[in-house]
């Protein structure tokens, strides 16, 4: 029979759901409650980033830079008899370092009015949580898809002396054969291009394990509907069909290149989509995406500056990249060997109380991040470009210098 104390508004058996050890511990009914919206802005995070999980990912616990260690290819010789074996004459193998840099914190933060959770008939932290996740993730894929982008754009990995023993550098393929931008939704164009990134990729000698690519939906769809059709005899796996086909998980293959989708890949100079591009010329083979109107501002978002910051400002200490340099991207291929990130700060949430919370009667609501991101395997990187028969042109950095 339940227990009810006269006079009282608390039922002597009330369970406190946020409350730890409920029948001890009688000063905080909140506890609990902190540690959920935690846990689910952790999974708005990971339900939104691909790009984690593709590239080689390391956490950096002291320190402000992570080294990759590059091995080059070695080569072999007869032995001449009576000769002595001290190592081979162009002294390989090429060993080098890249030295990836964390960026500044990267921040997501809301205010909770402790009053507006009072009056409200929905429950408003875990929402935020997923915002908040959404964000970092955002920026997350963002920065690695530019740094794979940045490998695929160097002449070479490395070498010794001027031309002894070269490495082989990233690839660029066009969509198309001529300037008109809006090829990179052609799939008969992106399906010869895929199979042309797997060709060079080969030729380099970049394993064929953990290949993939990133395409914008537009593309994407338009690989589906031509499989539907029967008119992408290029496409493994086009037998797919319901959620997993259109879901753009990975689920549709090319040239054994497992295909996704996302929003935060560059495309001509713009993140997801663009809408009547420059180049794009409208005739009976191409037209031109139509701004479906009321995209808000988080469509086709313009790529900002990647330029990496010094003294006491704070941002990036990479170089990711501006705007224009990403004029006429659009997909990347890629091998896990193609880029690393380093993490000093995983994905995490900080919430305010006590007496911060009294002064201004509610809670301030942080995710933090800091991560930084580069190409590391040039070779492992590929990038697709349309609208121009020139090659987007390298920015930032080169790889190591010559190794002597």
């Amino acid at each position: 029979m339940a227990q009810q104390q006269s006079g009282s508004s608390q039922f002597a058996g009330q369970t406190f759901l946020g409350r730890i050890n409920t029948a001890t511990n009688a000063t905080n009914n909140r506890d609990l409650y902190l540690k959920l919206f935690s846990g689910e802005m952790f999974t708005g995070f990971q339900r939104e980033t691909i790009a984690r999980d593709l590239v080689m990912k390391r956490t950096l616990t002291n320190g402000k830079s992570l080294q990759f260690i590059y091995t080059g290819r070695t080569e072999a010789e007869y032995h001449t008899p009576g000769n002595s074996i001290l190592g081979n004459s162009a002294k390989t193998p090429p060993i080098a370092e890249k030295t990836i840099t964390v960026d500044d914190l990267l921040i997501s933060s809301a205010f909770v009015y402790e009053l507006d959770e009072t009056l409200a008939h929905y429950e408003l932290r875990g929402e935020i949580s997923k915002k908040i996740g959404y964000a970092l993730a955002q920026k997350y894929d963002r920065l690695i898809f530019r740094a794979i982008a940045k490998g695929a754009r160097q002449a070479s990995a490395v070498k010794i002396g001027s031309n002894t023993f070269e490495e082989p550098g990233g690839t660029q393929i066009q969509v198309g054969g001529g300037s008109d931008a809006n090829d990179a939704l052609v799939a008969s164009h992106l399906i010869n291009a895929f199979y042309d990134a797997a060709a060079a990729m080969d030729e380099k000698g970049v394993s064929g394990d953990g290949r993939v690519a990133v395409l914008n939906p537009r593309q994407y769809y338009a690989l589906i509907q031509a499989a539907a059709a029967g008119g992408a005899s290029g496409l493994i796996n086009h037998n797919e069909r319901g959620d997993a086909l259109q879901s753009g998980n990975g689920i549709v293959e090319i040239a054994g290149i497992t295909i996704y989708k996302s929003m935060n890949a560059p495309f001509l100079s713009k993140y997801g989509t663009a809408y009547k591009p420059s180049s794009g010329n409208n005739d009976t083979l191409h037209t031109n995406v139509i701004d479906p109107g009321n995209t808000g501002n988080f469509v086709s978002e313009p790529i900002e500056t990647g330029t990496p910051v010094s003294g006491d400002n704070y941002g990036a200490r990479n170089n990711y990249g501006a705007s224009n340099a990403f004029n006429n991207s659009c997909g990347l291929i890629f091998q896990r060997e193609a880029a690393g990130v380093v993490e000093t700060i995983g994905p995490q949430v900080q919430v305010t109380s006590g007496d911060v919370s009294v002064v201004y009667q509610g809670d301030v609501i942080l995710g933090r991040l800091a991560m930084g991101a580069d190409f590391v395997n040039p070779a492992a990187c590929v990038e697709l470009f349309a609208g121009t028969t020139t090659k987007p042109a390298a920015f930032g950095t080169t790889y190591p210098a010559n190794v002597s």
